[in-house]
């Protein structure tokens, strides 16, 4: 792993602590255990994933792709417009799921 992604990953690893000791809504919480008479060990674990961008994937952005419900499926259930990465579709063409529009 190169240098500057290990001081990304630290920067982000410093910038979710960050922001879960500045969250009035955490401290409040721990403040009502303490005062029910608990101590507390707050541990997290955060997954990050992460992977190289080939030449010529689109920007982080991704694409916008328009869902529509399944020709069986009630109307009610068709889906609006969703944006995937190049991660997304490699995800989904691994899992045999396709996103291409159906010509009928």
């Amino acid at each position: 792993m190169d240098d500057r992604l290990k001081d990304l990953m630290k920067e982000l690893g410093e910038a979710i602590n960050e922001s879960l000791s500045d969250s009035d809504r955490i401290a409040a919480a721990i403040g009502e255990i303490k005062r029910a008479g608990y101590d507390v060990f707050l541990v997290l674990e955060a997954t990050i994933g992460f992977n190289k961008r080939e030449e010529g994937d689109e920007t982080e952005e991704g694409e916008t792709v328009e869902l529509d419900h399944a020709p069986d499926a009630p109307a009610r259930r068709k889906l609006s417009k969703i944006k995937l990465t190049s991660q997304d579709q490699k995800f989904l063409r691994a899992m045999k799921i396709s996103i291409e529009e159906e010509k009928h």
